[in-house]
Formats: C-alpha cells, sequence, structure tokens
C-alpha cells in the first residue's frame, strides 16, 4: 500500500504546493491517485490554516475529497489539533462525516474507515476509545524517540488495531535508516501482529521509504513527510512524490 498524507502541519508558507481548502485537498488527492497512491491521509484545516477537529472542518474536507476518490480515506487525531484529550473525544463524537474506508461504501460492503492515534500523546487510549465507539479503526501512531511502542504494547486495545502507523522523526538522511530499524523491532517486540505502515519525515522520507519497500512494508510519501523528490528538487505537488516513490527502483537502484 501506498499513501499519500497530502498537507500536514505545513502551511502556505512552507511551499505553494500544500493543499489547504476541501476543494484544494481533493484535486490534490484525486492527482495523487491517478499516479499511483492507493490511500489518503489528510489534516483537515480551517480558514486560517490551522488543523482543526471540530465537524465543521473534517466534515467538508472529507466530503470533498470522498467525492473524487475511490480509496480509503483517514485523518489524524493529533493532539496539536485538538491538545485537551476530553475536548478531542468530545469532537470525535461529533463528527457527521467518517473517514471512509470506500467511497460512498457502507461499512458492511467496504469495510472499515480508520484514523490515526499517536500512541505517546497524552489521551490516545480515550481517542481511540472514541474512535471504535464510532465504527472507525486504529491506526495506531507510534513514533521513534517516544514511548508509544511500549504504551500500546501494554494498552488493552492493542487487539484491535488495525494498522501500526510506523513514524521515524529523526530528519538525518545518515540516520533515519538505522533509527527505522530501531522502531521495527520495538514494534515487533510490541507483539502487535498488525500490519506496518512505515514512513520518514523531511531527510529521512526517502531513505526511510527506501527501507520499507525493501521490507515489504506499507509506506507512505507526500508533502506532509517532505517537500522534495528523490534528488532534492522541490516536489511541484503530491502527485509527483507519488510517481517518484511508485518508480522507486529509479532512484535507488533495486
Amino acid at each position: 500500500m501506498l499513501q499519500v498524507c497530502l498537507n500536514g502541519p505545513r502551511t502556505a508558507a512552507d511551499s505553494g504546493a500544500v493543499p489547504m481548502s476541501p476543494a484544494a485537498l481533493a484535486e490534490a488527492a484525486r492527482q495523487a491517485v491517478a499516479a499511483g497512491a492507493t490511500d489518503i491521509h489528510v489534516h483537515p484545516r480551517t480558514p486560517c490554516g490551522r488543523d482543526s477537529l471540530s465537524p465543521r472542518v473534517v466534515g467538508p474536507a472529507l466530503a470533498a475529497v470522498r467525492a473524487v476518490v475511490d480509496v480509503p480515506v483517514g485523518v489524524t487525531t493529533g493532539a496539536w489539533a485538538e491538545p485537551d484529550p476530553a475536548r478531542r473525544v468530545a469532537r470525535i463524537a461529533s463528527w457527521t462525516v467518517l473517514p471512509s474506508p470506500k467511497f460512498s461504501a457502507p461499512l458492511e460492503q467496504g469495510g472499515t474507515p480508520i484514523a490515526s492515534v499517536n500512541w505517546h500523546e497524552p489521551g490516545a487510549e480515550a481517542v481511540a476509545a472514541a474512535l471504535l465507539e464510532r465504527g472507525i479503526g486504529v491506526e495506531a501512531g507510534l513514533w521513534s524517540g517516544t514511548d508509544g511502542p511500549q504504551r500500546s504494547a501494554r494498552s488493552p486495545l492493542a487487539p484491535r488495531v488495525l494498522r501500526v502507523l510506523a513514524e521515524v522523526t529523526v530528519t538525518d538522511p545518515d540516520t533515519a535508516t538505522a533509527t527505522a530499524r530501531e522502531l521495527l523491532a520495538a514494534v515487533a517486540g510490541s507483539g502487535h501482529g498488525r500490519p506496518v505502515l512505515l514512513h520518514g519525515s523531511d531527510g529521512g522520507a526517502w531513505p526511510v521509504l527506501r527501507l520499507a519497500r525493501e521490507r515489504g512494508l506499507d509506506t507512505r510519501i507526500g508533502i506532509e513527510d517532505t517537500l522534495l523528490l528523490p534528488d532534492g528538487r522541490p516536489a511541484a505537488d503530491n502527485a509527483q512524490l507519488i510517481r517518484a516513490a511508485a518508480a522507486g527502483r529509479e532512484w535507488y537502484g533495486a
């Protein structure tokens, strides 16, 4: 699986390629899927560009993207969007449009929608429980340099996680791969037994994507993870990053 992460916490100040509005997210998603993305991760944004879990923000973003693609569409529940865990839970309970496993398909026909939960963040278990109560699957975000893998291993919700999102936060291309291997070992040691999506960020994005491909793991790329192509040129958009990832053997010699 090759996921596209359309925007993340980046803003227009970082790059003109960052999609912000529901319409821009939808167009970016359409182009990325045409380029080879098979899954979409999105951060819904307020008009002023702030990540938000409000149904007035999440609903339009998801509806716009779901209208133009027929692949799973998931969202973040990161604490930066709503620091208070109780308010995060309340926001999830109030969503009127849910992440989608497949465009317009009911749950019994299209599987389970999914949202990511960063397990090192305060309130992670409560947020995960709120998602599960809504019928939304949990993608457990386990970050390098945190106690996320250990906390998830102790969680009674671990058996209900659909996928592990192994996030390498080291951005140095010379050390990101080693950190990724350590993180994968920690994830394996947690006993999840779930599919793993491995990815890096900024300078570590492409080396970690290469490792994911070598190990046969799901992976992702997109404007959230990096603004640069493997050769260091600025990416024009998410679709160009997806095309580069899909043609990986051409830039890493596999």
